[in-house]
């Protein structure tokens, strides 16, 4: 629903805000704060079954550093494509297991990573969905060796299945990264106008912010902020059409 709605953006309107006005509405009818809660759990443990795949992946043949950012890149990319609740239904472990190789030597479409390995000393990280995020810790991982700091960035409350502060803790994610910040919202995006004064000074003193999904491509570029890397598939013509790329690209796009 929210993302793809070409409409919106023509009006200047992100489709965020208009999702998450729906979303709040329908959790108030239905008496139900977090109706996602076993596909998130779900997605967590399809994503725990592909993690051996994609470290292999990462860090075969020893590459360099970089290298190996690179790699952990493309794999946090494709988690964002992958949605792990809905094919944990439909595919087996063999078969999950070959399609996330064979979009992993498909490799990135645009390919910013050289330009954001330099520019890891005060990272702000943007998460998006449970799954992916099992997969995002491989670029905590690189971003900790090379000397960086991190400052994860989760929901302040569940909204679809989007990493809240819950979920940091069940998945141990505070010991992968220096901090954690929230929203303080539920909002389907960064809502600065419901955001704390910590995140925005986060913001502010990041030498590089990452992005991850078209949610919170939606809101940060209407913002006069950088550096940012959005770390997304380009899954509709709208958001394809605003980066300028085609619908269906593997993205790892740094903006200043």
């Amino acid at each position: 629903m929210y993302g793809c709605d070409a409409k919106y953006l023509q009006a200047g309107v992100a489709a965020g805000v208009v999702s998450t006005a729906v979303h709040r509405k329908a959790y108030e009818i239905i008496e139900n704060n977090d109706p996602y809660y076993n596909l998130k759990e779900l997605s967590n443990s399809t994503a725990k079954q592909v993690y051996p795949v994609a470290k292999d992946l990462i860090y075969q043949n020893g590459p360099s550093m970089e290298e190996a950012f690179r790699r952990a890149i493309l794999a946090s990319v494709i988690g964002n494509y992958f949605d792990f609740g809905v094919m944990g239904f439909d595919v087996g472990e063999d078969v999950f297991d070959e399609t996330f190789r064979n979009v992993f030597y498909k490799g990135l479409d645009v390919d910013d990573t050289s330009e954001m390995f330099k520019m890891l000393d005060n990272v702000v990280y943007v998460a998006d969905n449970c799954g992916e995020i099992i997969l995002d810790t491989f670029v905590f991982d690189l971003i900790k060796k090379a000397g960086g700091n991190i400052t994860l960035v989760v929901r302040g409350d569940p909204i679809l299945t989007d990493v809240t502060m819950e979920d940091v803790r069940q998945l141990n994610l505070e010991d992968k990264v220096d901090r954690v910040l929230t929203t303080c919202c539920n909002a389907i995006e960064v809502a600065f106008d419901e955001a704390p004064q910590e995140l925005l000074e986060a913001f502010d003193k990041a030498s590089l912010i990452i992005s991850k999904g078209m949610a919170n491509y939606e809101t940060l570029t209407e913002k006069n902020m950088g550096p940012i890397a959005y770390l997304l598939q380009t899954k509709c013509e709208s958001v394809a059409q605003d980066m300028g790329l085609e619908k269906g690209y593997s993205v790892a796009k740094l903006m200043r």
